[in-house]
């Protein structure tokens, strides 16, 4: 091997190294961010409980509107939303990565670096390590994280989300035809594989933890969604 391939050799491996470390560090990022459970310390400010151990047990939106209203849903939603777009904002601020509120024009990192600090918040907020990994299901953040990508995606998804909610008045087959639809749609408007494959992880995420709900869906006894605390 003469110094000109081994030369090459070394800066193939740097750059691979480059590559992987800063998937890496986004994802590290988004989990730490995203373990901030809204849900968790929202019941406890609102009603003194851990909010995983009433209603569906669930630490989101719904199951907060249904236990202790509909302000302090909207606080566990707005506060998931935040801390996605947080994320974002500092994983495409550092690797200068581009998104829907962002300016940056690099090729390499494109939507990656949102994209996987937005797949850690998710896996943050759906398994926080500190909270025995029993966390939400990740659509709060996950709708944050596609209007943080794409405004188009994000108009598609969620009119058909909205869609399906206002026949159905099922928020979680809402939730589950926007993920469906998300890495359908990245694909059909020409996203790179590596992306469309990170949507696909979030679609496969959002369908494992809403495994209850879907055999509620087909049983039919799936509860219909209300801002009061009986809806």
């Amino acid at each position: 091997m003469d110094l000109v391939e081994h030369q090459f050799i070394l800066l193939l491996v740097k750059r691979v190294k480059g590559i992987s470390m800063f998937r890496l560090i986004c994802i590290l990022i988004g989990y730490a961010i995203g373990c901030i459970q809204t849900a968790y310390f929202v019941g406890k400010i609102f009603g003194n409980i851990d909010i995983r151990e009433h209603g569906s047990g669930n630490a989101g939106f719904t199951n907060m509107t249904r236990v202790l209203g509909r302000k302090a849903g909207i606080i566990t939603f707005l506060g998931d939303i935040l801390k996605t777009v947080v994320a974002i904002l500092i994983c495409t601020g550092l690797f200068k990565g581009t998104g829907t509120f962002l300016s940056y024009d690099n090729a390499t990192i494109g939507v990656l670096a949102g994209l996987y600090a937005g797949l850690g918040v998710i896996i943050g907020h759906n398994w926080p390590f500190y909270l025995k990994f029993i966390g939400g299901k990740g659509i709060a953040a996950t709708l944050a994280l596609i209007l943080c990508l794409d405004v188009r995606v994000a108009a598609i998804t969620f009119g058909a989300g909205i869609i399906v909610v206002a026949i159905t008045r099922y928020i979680s087959a809402a939730s589950l035809m926007i993920t469906l639809l998300f890495p359908i749609v990245m694909f059909y408007f020409g996203y790179p594989m590596e992306v469309v494959f990170i949507c696909m992880l979030v679609t496969i995420s959002a369908y494992y933890k809403h495994r209850g709900n879907m055999e509620r869906l087909i049983k039919g006894t799936e509860r219909k969604f209300s801002f009061s605390k009986k809806g």
